[in-house]
């Protein structure tokens, strides 16, 4: 097995510069492969399903794109005339941002953002995942507190996967919506990351005990909800 430390980004570059769509796999701690279709990452405004399409609507004044990926949302923001910066730990997607024309990026883990207060944080996608435990998001949640204007909004999306349980027994020494992920790509594999899906009535509890009023703006059939989070 050969590894690389950005497989998400390579598929990316050779998908954008080289018009070359091999599969991106990805491995789960449940036990299943699954392929991400490249072309999503580039899906333009009109592809959007309605839950981004809503979000995008909901975004106010400044905007910071946290997980930008390849910028499709910081794309549209700037096309309403928003001023949007995207964020993005991968240099490779990073770089394509450049060439499709996001305006204002930076190549950084968000912990590493400082800058002056923006009024919304964006993080699309399942973009909370990032922070990859209920511990990771407590301690988002106080970061965003420095980054928000005392107005400002948080705006994200997330999953309920209790589904996945549905002939096994949640796990007793860790939260069911902490997962393990790795990437495969044209037979080379990244490292397992973290990721974490949250579900509605924990995201309230955890949000309320660190001074956030938290509002389920939409919900569909796939238990997939938008969240506006926003100080009390």
């Amino acid at each position: 097995m050969t590894t690389s430390p950005d497989i998400y980004g390579q598929a990316l570059a050779d998908y954008f510069y080289r018009r070359k769509s091999h599969p991106l796999w990805v491995h789960t701690s449940y036990g299943t492969r699954e392929e991400m279709p490249t072309a999503w990452f580039f899906r333009s405004p009109n592809e959007f399903p309605d839950l981004e399409q809503y979000a995008l609507s909901l975004c106010q004044g400044v905007v910071l794109d946290i997980g930008a990926g390849v910028g499709p949302h910081a794309l549209a923001l700037q096309q309403q005339n928003s001023v949007v910066t995207a964020i993005e730990a991968s240099t490779l997607a990073t770089e394509i941002m450049i060439d499709r024309g996001v305006k204002r990026l930076q190549n950084i883990n968000y912990l590493d953002y400082s800058a002056p207060r923006v009024d919304t944080i964006l993080m699309l996608m399942n973009g909370i995942g990032l922070v990859k435990s209920l511990a990771g998001l407590s301690n988002f949640l106080q970061w965003a507190k420095n980054q928000l204007q005392p107005k400002g909004q948080l705006l994200f999306d997330s999953s309920d996967i209790a589904y996945l349980f549905n002939r096994t027994d949640f796990p007793k020494d860790y939260y069911y919506g902490e997962v393990q992920f790795q990437y495969e790509y044209r037979e080379q594999y990244g490292d397992w990351f973290s990721w974490l899906y949250v579900d509605e009535q924990t995201l309230q509890q955890i949000a309320a005990s660190h001074g956030w009023t938290c509002q389920t703006l939409f919900s569909d059939n796939t238990d997939q909800y938008l969240f506006r989070l926003s100080l009390i």
